[in-house]
């Protein structure tokens, strides 16, 4: 799977400007955010495929865990990250429909000052 899952495939899942967008849309103006959001992937063990959606801090800004510990429950919900759309893609790179696959935001990780991590977890069911 990390053959399949390189840099290049999940930019193209989750493009550099959709956090843009997704900041642009909460806060009016995309500089005003504190970190970006990049897609990365994390792992297969059988039926899992493990993803995270890495919060990098950007220069001259504060990643306080008090801005990302509620942001799994935005991202399942908002429109401009659309996760259905992530799943679908990822789909589409394992030639699978996208119905059998299911997904799970977990808990916002702090991994370091200046990176936070929030694991997608997408399960293929049976056919």
């Amino acid at each position: 799977m990390q053959a399949v899952f390189t840099p290049e495939v999940l930019e193209q899942i989750f493009p550099p400007e959709r956090s843009h967008d997704f900041f642009e849309a909460l806060y009016g103006d995309a500089d005003d955010a504190a970190f970006d959001i990049q897609m990365g992937f994390a792992g297969a063990n059988g039926e899992k495929v493990q993803f995270q959606f890495l919060l990098v801090q950007r220069p001259g800004k504060c990643l306080a865990c008090n801005l990302t510990y509620g942001l799994p429950a935005v991202f399942s919900r908002h429109p401009v990250i659309n996760i259905r759309k992530i799943v679908e893609e990822v789909a589409d790179t394992l030639d699978l429909p996208a119905s059998r696959l299911q997904w799970k935001l977990g808990q916002t990780e702090p991994r370091s000052h200046d990176l936070h991590a929030i694991p997608l977890t997408i399960t293929i069911q049976p056919e």
